[in-house]
């Protein structure tokens, strides 16, 4: 604990001026429509933030319906009944404001940025669009080509996303992390008006949602600007529970991919682990950290620089409601096979199971992480980025001011521990990306 004290002083002090946050700073209420509202009043700069956490993503959706999450996404931008087509951005951009959005597994999330004083305009823009939104079926077919053309092109400009969305129908046979975000192409195709007003009024509902302001604001003006403009919105039924568990995987899978445009190999691995509550995700995302975060990381030292398997590794561990997967992604070298990479992944994994980490590697990775938090927690938009995550995925968003000591409980004993319980080969799905057809033809 004290090497983690002594980097946060060192922190302190090379800081830039920033307004310090302790859990009693955020005050929160919710709407009668049940709507969660955190403030953090922090007037470091003469601006504020506004972030909307939904709690829709492709979990949501089914076969017949993918994408849906991602498409709103598109569809929020397009005209309400005060604001028109594309007048949200115009409107924000004339007040000195800018903001984007992103959809996941598990949430959408619509972000903005603003001056302080244009505050109550933004209620009014979120207000118009939450209660409002227009499903117009010629914006309806107009972003239905873009987010057609958005898949297509993003598959095949990325080796990534390719195999990713292969590997994710491998290892998931029930749950609907399975499908990718953007969702099927069929699926794509043939949302109906109706799908499209069903999804809106069910998961963009008040009761859905948890809204994060941060900034140059005072707690009692946002509180009766939420009333005026959020409150009235009706709640809706609640939304209908995930219950599909993934079944335990009792063995390993493997799926290979053909790409004709790759110049070499590409690797991905994914073990199942539990969600993001979990009380192993700390110890998680340092092993994470541990075999591949950085060129010193053990990943980096032996595949890249030292066997010059690998042109680049990495780790990949997203943020989920429900149990979902590490990644790990490889790209080989020109001369070396798919075997030989996968071979030098295995020997890493087996190695940091049958043997553990040292004390310095798993310090290292702590301070890397609570670097990464402080740094993250200097910036108005950083707080409302994670004070939001932690209310969404911990349900309290007091245990973000829980990290520090969260981290320095995570022993040398838990990172072998959590290698061995998860990243076992019955657990695991191999994807490989290649340029050669995989045949049953005999070489002749």
């Amino acid at each position: 604990m004290k090497s983690i004290l002594k980097l946060c002083l060192s922190l302190l002090l090379i800081a830039p001026v920033t307004q310090a946050t302790e859990a009693d700073d955020i005050q929160q209420f919710t709407l009668k429509n049940g709507m969660q509202i955190l403030v953090l009043e922090d007037d470091s700069i003469p601006n504020a933030n506004m972030y909307l956490f939904w709690k829709v993503g492709s979990r949501n959706e089914y076969p017949g319906i993918t994408g849906l999450s991602h498409f709103f996404e598109h569809m929020m931008f397009n005209g309400s009944e005060k604001y028109g087509p594309k007048m949200f951005d115009r409107t924000m951009e004339a007040a000195g404001g800018a903001n984007n959005a992103y959809t996941t597994e598990n949430l959408t999330v619509y972000t903005d940025w603003f001056p302080a004083d244009a505050l109550e305009l933004m209620f009014d823009l979120e207000a118009d669009r939450i209660a409002n939104l227009d499903i117009d079926p010629q914006v309806v077919e107009s972003e239905r080509g873009v987010v057609m053309s958005e898949r297509s092109t993003g598959l095949e400009n990325s080796n990534f996303r390719t195999l990713h969305e292969e590997v994710k129908g491998v290892a998931f046979r029930a749950h609907p992390y399975s499908w990718s975000v953007i969702g099927h192409d069929s699926d794509i195709a043939n949302w109906t008006l109706e799908d499209l007003r069903q999804y809106h009024k069910t998961y963009y509902a008040p009761n859905n949602a948890v809204v994060v302001i941060v900034g140059a604001v005072q707690f009692d003006e946002v509180k009766k600007l939420a009333e005026a403009y959020f409150e009235p919105i009706p709640a809706q039924p609640e939304p209908r529970k995930i219950h599909t568990v993934e079944p335990e995987q009792k063995g390993e899978r493997r799926t290979y991919v053909m790409k004709e445009s790759v110049t070499s190999p590409n690797l991905l691995m994914a073990f199942h682990i539990p969600p993001t509550g979990h009380k192993d995700n700390y110890a998680l995302q340092m092993l994470g950290d541990i075999l591949a975060n950085g060129n010193s990381s053990r990943l980096k030292q032996s595949l890249v620089f030292e066997q010059k398997l690998a042109t680049n590794v990495m780790t990949y561990i997203p943020d989920s409601f429900d149990a979902n997967l590490f990644y790990l992604y490889a790209i080989a070298t020109p001369d070396t096979s798919a075997e030989d990479l996968e071979k030098g992944l295995v020997a890493q994994i087996s190695e940091v199971i049958e043997q553990g980490v040292s004390d310095n590697e798993l310090q290292k990775v702590k301070n890397s992480r609570l670097v990464s938090f402080y740094r993250q927690m200097q910036t108005i938009n950083g707080k409302a980025d994670t004070i939001g995550t932690y209310q969404v995925y911990f349900d309290d968003y007091k245990q973000l001011f829980e990290l520090p000591a969260q981290l320095d409980k995570v022993s040398a004993a838990d990172i072998q521990r959590v290698a061995k319980t998860y990243l076992k080969k019955a657990n695991g799905t191999v994807g490989i990306l290649n340029n050669k057809e995989d045949s049953y033809a005999q070489d002749r």
